[in-house]
């Protein structure tokens, strides 16, 4: 089957043919591609671009779909619905008149920086909406949630729980559990709700992906895999029996398989749409949590730099595990001091893979010159999403101040250093109605300005084409997907049409674009 594409405004992300007009498709991948007045002859179907930007498919190198796909069935605890702690309970109470017995309430993205109280609602709060269904609200950035007192109730903690490792329990003057839980605390609560069968979680993947080709995201990750109560890699395989379309690599919890790290081999071939590319684990929490690791302590909080949720010795187990079965070492770290122990326990150590880093990063909100240059002499990936300090600058400004905030995800002085980097979202762990919407972190790293227009560094910024290859080009790179991220003779044709020009339109307005139509191997799979 052959396709050729004509009158369009092509930019492939390959750094040795940046620019064409037309491209030629056959059996699903670029055959040619070059200036339309080099063909001389155009035959087979003709598809006319109509002189629109056309970009490689876009690839999310951080994301977590299944909690994305959930969060569609819960309550947004953003705005515009969610300004404020009484908004939230009015939310919850009209959620709970819906509700069969032993159903539970869940909702995701509250953010207090933007809350009119400006404080984390407790289980006091909650327990004013209803003290009868359990409740359970993941905040912003996943890893804290506050529930009410019957899920503290079900789950067995009391005044007496002793803090997990890895993780805080909030407690008021008096010893009793606020309802608020940090890092690993919250799954304590987490491991005792009722879990979606594979079916229906399959079917709400498969919607997602469908979502997500609206957004123009051919190939998404999952930072988040589990072996149980079901293993990812059969419900994402079941997906695609729904209609999931999107190449999908995922990366199992070190928790999950530190006990029996058993990966099958036939889960681990980058050929497959679904596959296992590495093993992930946390050395720290979040920024506008105040649980990232820092080097300075957060604002207000003499005493407070943040949580360690891992160790060294963890860390080089996980990293010999990776090393047994070919994948990818993948570590959270956002704080100063969590790259900084990732870095140093590794630094001097042969990579293992030879096509990809053997060891990426995610986040790195506040690294410092030394472990950028340490990190790009290590051949280190750092995954990374300016859309935090887009959504999420209140808590920012509040955690850290203006001008540490300037300061972080620093993508220029990490590619000055030499490091390779990707753009993503790590939707939905972030303060964002539309969070997976690729198109709002380009703003964010393009202006450096966030939503409210505050300045997030402007000596930050990076332009509109480096910020496409991020999500493109280097994306496939550091996730391995082969064969996509450029549009090059011999690449899988899966690609973009927008409705406006990324490369001629006011950057201010880059997050209003929307894309016309997404392409997979040549074949149409979204149209507006």
């Amino acid at each position: 089957m052959k396709k050729t594409f004509i009158n369009g405004k092509i930019f492939t992300a390959n750094p040795e043919q940046p620019y064409a007009s037309a491209m030629i498709v056959r059996d699903g991948r670029i055959f040619w591609i070059g200036e339309q007045t080099e063909l001389e002859k155009i035959e087979g179907d003709i598809v006319d671009l109509n002189g629109r930007r056309v970009l490689p498919g876009l690839i999310d190198a951080h994301l977590h779909p299944l909690w994305l796909a959930n969060a569609s069935t819960q309550i947004a605890c953003t705005p515009p619905l969610v300004n404020s702690i009484t908004d939230l309970i009015e939310q919850i109470r009209n959620v709970s008149k819906t509700l069969e017995k032993g159903q539970w309430i869940e909702g995701w993205g509250y953010d207090e920086g933007k809350l009119l109280e400006q404080r984390a609602p407790t289980r006091w709060d909650l327990d004013q909406a209803t003290s009868d269904i359990p409740i359970f609200i993941t905040r912003t950035c996943t890893h804290i949630a506050v529930v009410n007192s019957k899920a503290l109730k079900l789950a067995g903690i009391t005044k007496e729980t002793a803090d997990p490792e890895g993780g805080e329990i909030d407690r008021d003057s008096s010893g009793e559990p606020t309802g608020i839980l940090r890092e690993n605390a919250k799954d304590l609560v987490h491991r005792i709700m009722p879990a979606k069968s594979l079916e229906d979680t399959a079917v709400s993947l498969a919607a997602l992906g469908s979502f997500l080709l609206s957004h123009g995201i051919t190939a998404i990750t999952d930072l988040s895999s589990r072996t149980e109560p079901e293993d990812y890699i059969e419900l994402y395989k079941t997906a695609v029996k729904k209609g999931l379309k999107q190449r999908s690599v995922l990366y199992y919890l070190w928790e999950d398989l530190k006990e029996q790290p058993r990966l099958n081999p036939d889960h681990l071939n980058r050929e497959n749409q679904i596959h296992i590319g590495g093993i992930k684990l946390f050395s720290d929490g979040s920024v506008s949590g105040k649980t990232a690791w820092a080097h300075t302590p957060f604002l207000g909080e003499e005493e407070n730099y943040g949580i360690l949720t891992t160790s060294k010795e963890e860390l080089v187990a996980a990293a010999k595990a990776a090393k047994q079965h070919h994948v990818q070492l993948v570590i959270h770290a956002m704080g100063g001091q969590a790259i900084d122990l990732i870095i140093d326990t590794f630094y001097g150590e042969e990579g293992w893979l030879t096509d990809t880093p053997s060891i990426r990063m995610e986040h790195a909100a506040m690294p410092t010159p030394r472990a950028l240059r340490r990190a790009a002499e290590m051949g280190m990936a750092i995954v990374t999403q300016s859309i935090f300090i887009f959504a999420e600058i209140e808590s920012y400004h509040n955690n850290l101040g203006l001008e540490r905030t300037k300061q972080t995800y620093p993508i220029p002085s990490m590619l000055e250093a030499g490091v390779k980097v990707a753009l993503s979202s790590d939707a939905p762990c972030t303060a964002w109605a539309d969070p997976a919407n690729p198109f709002v972190g380009i703003k964010s790293a393009v202006t450096r300005l966030s939503y409210n227009g505050a300045d997030t560094g402007q000596e930050q910024r990076i332009d509109v084409a480096t910020a496409i290859r991020l999500y493109t080009k280097e994306a496939a790179e550091i996730t391995g997907i082969p064969d996509v991220g450029q549009l090059a003779p011999g690449y899988h044709a899966d690609f973009i049409v927008l409705e406006q020009d990324i490369l001629e339109m006011d950057n201010d307005k880059i997050d209003r674009i929307r894309v016309e139509e997404t392409y997979m191997a040549g074949n149409l799979v979204f149209q507006r």
